[in-house]
């Protein structure tokens, strides 16, 4: 068993415990939450609670999971490097690879919406030239230090954790007084026709709110820079998702409250249409301001676990060496760069398709996630056949349930992938994701045939 954390070469330990904590909630609570939450919220109303509790304890078992490995042996690249080890070689090439696909969507995503919240003070500004702007901008940050992505990061999340809180004091506020209600009837009985659109569109949801989730799973990834991952890592685990299931179902059911959720049309985050509703014009300014927040911290940490992801595949012989190269910081800054580079896309894609960037970029996204938290759970099982029956039990942050939490993580994802191949807005993603694994399967093979020539 490992028993301290080693560095990796070129890589610096030099994320606190406190960065973790919030790079891990910052990691999840984005896009999904401030501008996804209105397209669920329109499918399932107020059941949408439900749904979002059902799909932070599947995640939260996958975090088990990743967390049982992480603490085990802290290293970067966390579980394509778990994959690589105890599943093959070639399983750990296709979940880096995928997982560095996933964020590079889930960039884009991000990079798709930012627009949205700028036009909310400048309607004139052009989507697409916002989304350049904060490429430039997050790329600079992460070329810094990782103790510079770290405290940016933090400053991120700080902010929209504090909003969050704010916003469900003053949604608590107008509740109980009545100050400025938008309707005579405004009250909690917005809550009660709890199933409006039947089970239909409560379990169709499940997929606008598992894509909320994305992201998590970065906490995997600072294991190998972690100042103390034995201690800092179970913590972020156990905290954060307490944390995300009560600003997401509280946060939610209280702006179903203060407004009417049939009125939550998508046209602006429902975090900025509450207060835009109850007539406090200025609150909603600086909601605003948070969920563009939201976004950058986002994207701020994909940009940052894909160049790690990069150099750790380079580590592995799974990538190009020219990956493994770190600046005198200990950024590996060449993954960075191209994964900056290849995010581009996304701002041609807002040029070209602004209607409809977000929601494809989000599907394909959400297939990517679906295939890395899969694999995550079976490698798990593999990494629990590499130890002994003693190794085993003195895992130092074992995963809750064994084969039987494994199975179900399993069955639920695969229940998501059903539903998004009955949903037309989400059916591309499902013929998108098998392809990508064949190619990823392909090029490994045409890697191997190579190398051994």
């Amino acid at each position: 068993m490992s028993s301290s954390p080693t560095n990796d070469a070129g890589l610096k330990r030099g994320l606190a415990n406190r960065h973790i904590q919030l790079i891990a909630l910052g990691g999840a609570i984005g896009t999904g939450l401030f501008y996804g939450s209105a397209d669920s919220i329109q499918l399932a109303g107020p059941a949408i609670l439900l749904v979002y509790l059902c799909g932070g304890g599947i995640i939260y078992l996958v975090m088990r999971a990743l967390g049982e490995m992480s603490v085990y042996n802290p290293v970067a690249g966390a579980f394509a490097e778990y994959a690589y080890r105890y599943w093959s070689p070639r399983a750990g090439f296709v979940s880096g690879w995928n997982y560095w696909f996933n964020y590079i969507f889930v960039a884009m995503a991000e990079l798709s919406v930012v627009g949205i919240y700028i036009n909310y003070w400048f309607p004139s500004v052009p989507t697409w030239l916002t989304a350049a702007f904060c490429l430039v901008f997050i790329t600079a940050i992460n070329l810094m230090s990782v103790r510079a992505f770290g405290e940016f990061e933090f400053w991120f999340a700080l902010i929209k954790v504090v909003a969050i809180i704010g916003m469900i004091v003053l949604g608590l506020a107008v509740l109980v007084t009545g100050l400025q209600a938008p309707h005579p009837q405004t009250t909690a009985g917005f809550l009660t026709a709890f199933f409006p659109n039947g089970w239909s569109g409560t379990v169709t949801s499940f997929v606008v709110v598992m894509f909320s989730f994305g992201g998590i799973e970065l906490i995997g990834i600072t294991a190998g820079e972690a100042q103390d991952p034995h201690r800092s890592i179970p913590r972020a685990i156990h905290l954060v998702i307490q944390r995300i299931l009560i600003f997401y179902v509280l946060s939610l059911a209280i702006i179903m409250a203060v407004i009417p959720w049939q009125s939550i049309d998508g046209n602006m985050s429902p975090f900025v249409q509450i207060f835009d509703g109850v007539g406090i014009t200025f609150a909603a300014h600086i909601l605003n301001f948070v969920v563009l927040t939201a976004a950058l911290s986002v994207y701020n940490s994909g940009l940052y676990s894909n160049g790690r992801m990069l150099y750790a595949l380079a580590e592995q012989g799974n990538a190009p060496r020219f990956f493994s190269r770190t600046s005198a910081r200990g950024v590996p800054y060449r993954g960075v760069m191209v994964s900056s580079a290849i995010t581009v896309i996304a701002v041609v894609v807002v040029f070209l398709f602004p209607d409809f960037a977000f929601n494809y970029l989000m599907s394909i996204a959400l297939v990517a996630g679906i295939i890395n938290w899969t694999m995550v759970i079976i490698t798990q099982l593999k990494f629990r056949q590499h130890l002994s029956a003693k190794e085993a039990d003195a895992l130092a942050f074992p995963m809750p349930g064994g084969k039987f939490s494994s199975a179900l993580v399993l069955i639920m994802l695969a229940a998501c992938v059903v539903l998004m191949a009955v949903l037309p807005q989400y059916r591309v993603a499902v013929i998108v994701g098998p392809l990508w694994l064949l190619v990823l399967l392909g090029v490994y093979q045409l890697k191997e045939k190579l190398g051994r020539k």
